[in-house]
């Protein structure tokens, strides 16, 4: 099951660029049942092992911008150590339903951006290329809290304010999320909270999933995938708002409060007796 997974995420990844994280951990939190930190930390280092295989397909076809790359990543860094902080400091309270929820609505936020109009100012990251890292900085704390975010967001981003073709700002997105993704891999790799027999398993799937996404790139209309793909990650992220809330509800159950028993010297001031 877990390589089979790694085979069709991957194979997404491949052919559109994004979906690593917004599938990769619903299905470790909800099929394989790892614990949230683990599946954050799991996915990122599957996803980092999938944009470091792709990436050579655009970098070999100069479908990189560098100064845009340099500026995304100046500003999403600090934002990524931020989230993976934020992460740790909740998980280590004990709230991993809450962890669980606030990753569905997390994820789920960042499919729904995928069906947003497009607003198509092209001119705006060549003269007013000093925001990009602060447009950067949210993208990267997502990134850290949830592992997604670098591929669906930052593509939005270049699409709807740079002049570069799809083709440039998928590459330059993949490159941008495998140094998030590498930074964040030696993150969870430090804590511990990686799951390597998962991983493995995941890769083995994964990598040949991803060579035959990025080959069969060109031949299939990203657009309506990427539709598909934001669709299902919706699903996902709802689905794990619901199993996060639905255990913790399980855990903090109502509490009745009952009077009977009470001996008479227990009975509130003012308080009829039973």
């Amino acid at each position: 099951m877990q390589l089979l997974l790694g085979f069709g995420i991957a194979l997404v990844v491949g052919l559109t660029g994004i979906g690593g994280g917004s599938f990769t951990v619903p299905a470790l939190l909800l099929i394989v049942g790892l614990p949230a930190p683990d599946a954050v930390g799991t996915a990122f280092v599957f996803a980092g092992v999938l944009r470091l295989v792709a990436a050579p397909f655009y970098l070999f076809g100069r479908q990189v911008h560098p100064r845009y790359f340099r500026l995304l990543t100046t500003g999403a860094v600090p934002g990524l150590v931020l989230g993976i902080m934020a992460l740790r400091l909740v998980a280590r309270r004990g709230n991993s339903s809450v962890v669980v929820i606030i990753l569905g609505l997390l994820l789920a936020f960042t499919a729904a951006i995928t069906f947003l109009p497009r607003v198509h100012n092209r001119g705006f990251a060549r003269k007013n290329s000093r925001w990009l890292p602060w447009l950067a900085f949210p993208i990267g704390l997502e990134s850290g809290f949830s592992s997604a975010g670098a591929g669906a967001l930052g593509t939005v981003l270049l699409l709807n304010y740079s002049e570069m073709a799809p083709a440039q700002v998928v590459g330059t997105d993949i490159l941008f999320g495998l140094v998030l993704a590498i930074i964040g891999s030696a993150a969870h790799w430090t804590f511990g909270s990686i799951s390597t027999a998962t991983l493995l398993q995941l890769l083995l799937g994964g990598v040949p999933g991803v060579v035959v996404g990025c080959l069969l790139a060109r031949k299939v209309p990203a657009h309506n995938l990427k539709l598909i793909v934001a669709t299902v990650a919706l699903f996902a992220g709802l689905q794990l708002v619901w199993s996060g809330t639905h255990a913790l509800g399980a855990k903090h159950p109502s509490v009745e409060v009952r009077f009977y028993g009470r001996s008479a010297g227990d009975t509130p001031a003012g308080a009829a007796r039973p």
